[in-house]
């Protein structure tokens, strides 16, 4: 949250104490509103919020804050909230820029998030955390950016665009638009006491900011404990129950997830909703969503919705979602409840249960109603640094996929495949047979085997790691993607390899992005010349995009939930079991390179 200076601190409070006794009035009084307080965990009938400036003077009866120019708002029949807060995301993969995203998550009650632009740094380092920085200002939307931890995710596993060492962190956490460390990845290295990554560690904490986890083992012994004594606050990472509740046990904040593709609130609630314990340190967070379950279903609003259909109630949910996240970030003085002299950050609810926003109002100015922005957001052009990212040594051919055999090999190989896993982020390591024609490894489509590749893409050397993919079940075709967490090389999966070399020349061409071919000829294409990721577009024409690329997908096979998402974690080498990096197969439970062949 902003520092203000003590002058200004000194006018705020001599202001929102002479509108909290009357002698002067309020700019905003909401009245007769059901307060959810999320302070006591109760609901409050018949209660009025006056506001000063961007400040709550008042909850309660203000009937005598109300002036001549005091703006009155009938508040009967609505409940009135704090905005929501998402305390993990990461707004690169919305596909648009934060002033975009800003438009689309707003009218559904959210006021803060604190992304980790980790995504764009690896592709063009500090040019892409400045951009995200200026995009943030002058938005309806609080957005408090963290500082990427780990770019590359693990270093010596992959290559990535950039490297921004623990100098450069340092260095960051000097600006007062970086409010904390983003996802500390590198959980090996914090727990075998990496000097370089414990130095990213110490200058967060030197500036009395928060730094945020990703522990992804189910080991919560000796290295769970090892990680939250470095200094690590929040974890996003639970996928089991057990999980969740023993990083709350230990002081940490569970940040229990719901993204497009990434669905664990289902099984994690239940580190709450079976246990009797306080749920401070429980957070409700999206982590990643595209454009369609944006504009279809939400965003905290759909999974404050999630939680209560799993058996919270609206408050604690909203707690979720509020308080406990301002806590979480140190930021619960300015933010998090309706509560005298907080920003006046607050949603208006006509159906609790159905979470339906109908007003939303950030700092006191009305900034959304009835689903949709109430004041205009000028278009910003993305500047050139973080364009034209694609550099590939040559145009792929059929061969660049080819798998030769290993030495002595007979008329089949055993080979360790990647088992991708609908909606998860977890992936499996399989032994698959696979026939060997001319010397040459095949693939199996039929058996639901595909050849996958992870293609060098920032620096022109065009490295390729080679290996096997099933769970997609593409019977045709081939698909491509830039998004291909977190280095964001080129990733190309397919069931010939004709296709996966027009898969990905076509990307090749228009800068980045996601594309599915069958027989030769492209029939899906999404651009994102934002490196590779993001695109200047509003979320509908994206979204529109998306819905053709995901229809691409049926037609070559896969039906699973956002496949393509999925797909961008199988280069994820800080994800369990088994990934492929540009060079080469990782074994992730024991962060070792593998042979492709047994």
């Amino acid at each position: 949250m902003e520092n203000l200076h003590e002058s200004s601190f000194v006018n705020r409070t001599m202001l929102l104490a002479d509108v909290a006794m009357g002698r002067k009035k309020a700019d905003l009084v909401i009245r007769g509103v059901r307060l959810v307080n999320v302070n006591t965990g109760e609901i409050l009938p018949d209660t009025d919020i006056a506001v000063a400036g961007e400040c709550i003077a008042l909850v309660g009866d203000a009937s005598h804050t109300i002036g001549e120019s005091t703006v009155v708002v009938d508040g009967a029949g609505l409940y009135a909230a704090p905005g929501f807060m998402d305390g993990h995301i990461h707004v690169e993969s919305s596909m648009m820029t934060p002033r975009e995203y800003a438009r689309t998550v707003v009218p559904r009650g959210t006021t803060a998030i604190w992304p980790d632009p980790h995504e764009i740094a690896n592709v063009v380092g500090e040019a892409g955390l400045r951009f995200m920085i200026e995009d943030s200002r002058d938005l309806p939307l609080r957005i408090f950016n963290l500082m990427p931890s780990c770019v590359p995710a693990v270093s010596g596993f992959e290559d990535a665009g950039a490297e921004l060492d623990s100098a450069v962190t340092a260095r960051f956490m000097e600006n007062p638009e970086i409010f904390g460390l983003g996802e500390m990845m590198n959980f090996p290295g914090v727990l075998s006491g990496d000097e370089e990554v414990h130095r990213k560690l110490a200058s967060t904490a030197a500036k009395g900011k928060t730094v945020t986890g990703h522990y992804s083992m189910p080991e919560t012994g000796a290295g769970l404990n090892a990680y939250i004594a470095s200094g690590i606050s929040c974890c996003h990472e639970s996928v089991r129950a057990e999980d969740a509740l023993a990083k709350m046990r230990l002081g940490m904040y569970a940040q229990i997830r719901e993204g497009s593709a990434w669905r664990d609130l289902h099984e994690v609630i239940r580190c709450v909703t079976e246990q009797n314990i306080d749920t401070s340190f429980a957070c409700l967070i999206s982590d990643d969503t595209h454009p369609n379950t944006l504009l279809e279903l939400g965003h905290l609003d759909h999974i404050v919705r999630r939680a209560i259909s799993e058996g919270l109630s609206p408050v604690t949910a909203i707690q979720m979602v509020t308080i406990n996240t301002a806590r979480c970030y140190g930021v619960e003085r300015d933010m998090g409840s309706v509560s005298p002299g907080k920003l006046a950050d607050i949603v208006l609810i006509s159906d609790l249960a159905a979470v339906k926003v109908e007003k939303v109002y950030k700092g006191g100015r009305l900034v959304a109603e009835g689903g949709q922005l109430a004041i205009d957001l000028e278009a910003r052009p993305c500047p050139d640094s973080v364009k034209n990212t694609m550099r590939l040594p040559k145009r792929l051919t059929a061969a660049d996929f080819a798998i030769e055999a290993p030495a002595g090999a007979g008329a089949s190989v055993k080979a360790r495949v990647i088992r991708a896993i609908e909606a998860k982020v977890g992936t499996l390591a399989e032994v698959r047979d696979l026939a060997v024609e001319n010397g040459f490894v095949k693939a199996d489509p039929e058996a639901g085997v595909n050849r996958f590749a992870v293609i060098e893409r920032h620096k022109g050397t065009g490295q390729t790691g080679k290996g096997f993919v099933s769970g997609l079940s593409l019977k045709r075709g081939a698909v491509a993607s830039t998004v291909a967490h977190d280095a964001h090389n080129l990733m190309i999966v397919g069931a010939d390899e004709e296709d996966m070399a027009v898969a990905g020349n076509a990307l090749a061409d228009c800068g980045g992005g996601m594309a599915a071919v069958l027989d030769g000829k492209l029939i899906a294409l999404v651009p994102l010349p934002v490196a590779g990721l993001m695109c200047e577009e509003p979320c509908e024409d994206i979204d529109r995009k998306v819905r053709g690329l995901d229809a691409a997908w049926k037609t070559l096979g896969c039906d699973m939930i956002s496949p393509y998402m999925t797909t961008a974690l199988l280069s994820l080498a800080v994800l369990p079991e088994l990934r492929l990096t540009n060079k080469g197969l990782i074994d992730t439970v024991n962060y070792q390179f593998t042979d492709l062949f047994i």
